[in-house]
């Protein structure tokens, strides 16, 4: 949207104002203005006190404080969905974090207290507090911004590093000490530690952090694309393990430093917070704005509360008109939770990691850039994705694998395409073993356009960042973004059996599965009892199968025939034991699918939320942890998860329970061997079980109970079917003369005639 800029809000006049008067705010150092010292103005802005506004010069070249800011809050019972954590440096979104009980992590169980440090870097010999964020356990200890930590549950604390640490040993629902110091004095706070949330978006190293916004083009200059063969011939290089990251990913033109200077923070809010920045002659403004659920959507899960507008704005400031066109970067740091066991899938072919770049066009279901594609940076995958000045984006933004933050332009329907291009990007180092890991992220570049001194443009967008709840994600037009794969038709079906299961009838989605179980079996009973009534056949025939194979063995075409002649006579078919495992085929694979995919088994615990065991029904059962042990001995590739024989970093024992049911079923319906060839047969059947067993340690849990379950019904159904008679058993044996009773006495007689004729000789 390009337009005359509008009548400002009070807290753009109070700035302009100040600009018109010539005021001059002094310089600040970086360094200092990171933190405030205790007994000092805190560099944090809290909600609702009055806007922030800094003096500007006329270089544009001011320095602005370093700024953190919150918006939301961490309690669920509030109206807002999330916890988001700005910073003046770019702009830009450090982390967001679901307030939902329904979403924890998974992974780290230790005590949260809440993200008090944004920038670890500014302070290495103290733990200054940077900022609190509303609902956490810090805010309800009475922690401050600006508040020096000394001690945590007794451990001494000099530094976030060590804050951290003395973290970690500590659980949810623990009441800790916390010693600080406040404007010269010694305070001892309690804090109860709550249970850490997911953090959809993340700082991660030294990766640039989301939302980041840059000019892209003035006038006749414009930022280099960037050069997906750079590094073409290091990663060709096999003893390269890392691929570092692109340095044009934060190259700005020369005299813009958007990305990486602190922002004017202008006004601040528990909803809201405006940012501003003067660069060569134009104004650019981000504004963040929260949603929050109304009333009436409080308790609703589905309700669309989920998204942070951002509105970007630059506004020629100069007095000649001038072209320019801006850049913005998608969220950066999703969750990578499970990564040594989890497996995406996606629309298409090839290999999806969990941080897929997602992008629909033209309101057309979306493809995914696989993150080993955008990894590998290769110039037919990275290459513009608008190809046609037609062609309007729906959504772009990156997708994991219960999570995603996608941008969504709100682009009114009169208007034309906002973007020259939208891409894939790769923020992070590339890792050969950890291709699927790589920290991906998208870029769009906006339209060149000529804007007259005042004219400014004006880009809105919904940023959903949340859990991909089928229906939620209806509510933003997003259903499309979630993928079963091809079996999507066995996969949504059982998803919602599942969901009624848990809902009305047992409250576990555990016993949900067993419940599925019973449901599908009893569905097969016919089917299956036909089988078991079938092997039983077969093991009838054994002796006549054994005698025709010892008659045709020299003849393979007339045993084949006598074979057949046998079955069809006892009305038999060799087949028909095949057809329960193709049935059921389908529902293993789309009741894998359903785990894979849907956030509500995410952390589904079997036993409880206090049993740590079988805590997550989409992840493995993980009985004890042995990472250290393989750490020790040198074998660190094991604990990855990459490839078959690298296990994970826990022992899982409902795989073991599979395989072992598995070979008990196959003892019970398998025939006895009839010849030599037929043992081998089954001998490599147990060691294909054996193999199994491998692919199967990993899988998740929730699956396994399925075919314990299954492998139990099928057990208790061959042991209940009618036994065979003795009679009947016997029936198929060759039939033998019976001795004459007469000759058998005489015979046996001292007198008889057998007797008398060996006295005679």
């Amino acid at each position: 949207m390009r337009r005359n800029r509008p009548k400002p809000d009070q807290p753009v006049q109070v700035a302009q104002e100040q600009q018109e008067k010539g005021e001059e705010e002094p310089k600040v150092d970086d360094k200092d203005a990171a933190v405030a010292k205790p007994g000092e103005d805190t560099a944090t802005a809290k909600p609702g006190e009055e806007p922030i506004a800094a003096e500007a010069e006329p270089d544009e070249q001011v320095e602005y404080p370093a700024r953190y800011v919150t918006l939301g809050s961490a309690d669920p019972a509030s109206p807002y969905r999330m916890l988001v954590t700005l910073t003046a440096r770019g702009a830009a979104v450090v982390r967001t974090e679901l307030n939902s009980p329904r979403y924890p992590d998974i992974e780290d169980r230790s005590g949260y207290l809440g993200h008090l440090i944004v920038d670890s870097d500014v302070a290495q010999s103290e733990c200054v507090v940077q900022v609190v964020g509303p609902g956490t356990p810090a805010e309800k200890a009475g922690i401050e911004p600006g508040d020096v930590i000394t001690s945590l549950g007794g451990e001494p604390v000099t530094n976030p590093r060590l804050l951290h640490a003395a973290l970690a040993f500590t659980k949810p629902g623990q009441t800790v000490p916390i010693e600080v110091q406040r404007a010269g004095k010694t305070l001892t706070l309690q804090a109860v530690l709550g249970r850490r949330p997911i953090e959809v978006i993340q700082p991660e190293g030294d990766d640039p952090l989301s939302f980041l916004v840059t000019l892209h083009q003035i006038d006749d200059t414009m930022l280099p694309d960037l050069d997906p063969e750079k590094y073409a011939d290091v990663r060709k290089d096999k003893n390269e393990e890392i691929v570092p990251r692109d340095p044009l990913v934060n190259a700005e033109l020369d005299g813009v430093t958007l990305r990486e200077a602190n922002w004017e923070l202008v006004s601040a809010t528990d909803e809201e917070a405006v940012f501003r920045r003067k660069s060569q002659g134009f104004e650019i403004t981000k504004t963040f704005r929260l949603a929050k659920a109304s009333n009436e959507g409080a308790a609703d899960p589905d309700f669309p509360a989920y998204h942070l507008r951002l509105i970007v704005s630059v506004r020629n400031a100069g007095q000649q008109a001038r072209k320019v066109a801006y850049q913005l970067d998608g969220p950066t740091g999703l969750p990578t939770e499970g990564d040594w066991y989890a497996n995406k899938v996606g629309p298409g072919w090839g290999l999806y990691g969990l941080r897929d770049v997602l992008i629909s066009l033209n309101e057309i279901p979306p493809g995914k850039s696989g993150t080993k594609r955008c990894a590998d940076i290769s110039a037919d995958r990275l290459g513009t994705l608008l190809q046609s000045e037609q062609d309007r984006l729906t959504y772009i933004g990156v997708d994991a694998q219960y999570f995603s933050s996608i941008l969504i332009p709100q682009r009114e329907a009169d208007q034309g395409v906002w973007f020259s291009r939208s891409h894939p990007i790769r923020v992070g180092p590339y890792e050969k073993k950890n291709q699927v890991l790589t920290n991906t992220s998208c870029r769009l570049v906006s339209v060149p356009t000529n804007l007259a001194p005042g004219e400014e443009i004006i880009h809105a967008y919904d940023v959903f960042t949340g859990p991909k709840r089928p229906p939620l994600l209806q509510q933003y037009g997003l259903r499309d973004s979630v993928s079963y794969g091809w079996f999507w038709w066995v996969a949504i079906p059982m998803q919602h059996v599942l969901h009624f299961f848990e809902a009305y009838v047992v409250f576990n989605y555990g016993l949900a599965i067993v419940m599925l179980t019973v449901l599908v079996r009893s569905c097969m009973f016919p089917i299956s009892r036909k089988q078991a009534l079938g092997a039983q056949k077969m093991q009838e025939l054994q002796p006549e199968l054994k005698a025709i194979s010892e008659k045709y063995k020299k003849d393979p075409e007339a045993l084949r025939h006598a074979q057949q002649e046998l079955f069809r006579k006892h009305n038999y078919n060799p087949l028909s034991g095949c057809l329960p495992v193709f049935l059921q085929l389908p529902i293993f694979i789309g009741l894998y699918r359903a785990l894979m995919v849907d956030v509500e088994l995410r952390g589904a615990s079997l036993l409880g939320a206090g049993v740590r065991w079988c805590s997550n029904l989409a992840a493995p059962d993980m009985l004890f942890y042995w990472g250290s042990f393989w750490d020790r001995i040198g074998w660190e590739t094991f604990n990855s998860g990459r490839g078959m024989f690298a296990l994970g970093p826990y022992f899982n024992v409902l795989p073991l329970v599979t395989i072992a049911l598995f070979i008990v079923q196959q003892k019970m319906f398998m025939p006895p061997p009839a010849d030599e060839q037929a043992r081998m047969q089954q001998k490599m059947m147990t060691f294909m079980m054996v193999f199994m067993g491998l692919i199967f340690f990993k899988v998740a849990s929730g699956l396994c109970i399925y075919f314990i379950a299954s492998s139990l019904w099928g057990v208790a159904e061959r042991q209940l079917l009618p036994k065979k008679k003795e009679a009947e058993g016997t029936a198929a044996a060759p039939a033998t003369p019976k001795p004459d009773p007469r000759r058998s006495s005489s015979a046996q007689k001292p007198g008889g005639r057998a007797s008398q004729k060996k006295r005679r000789r």
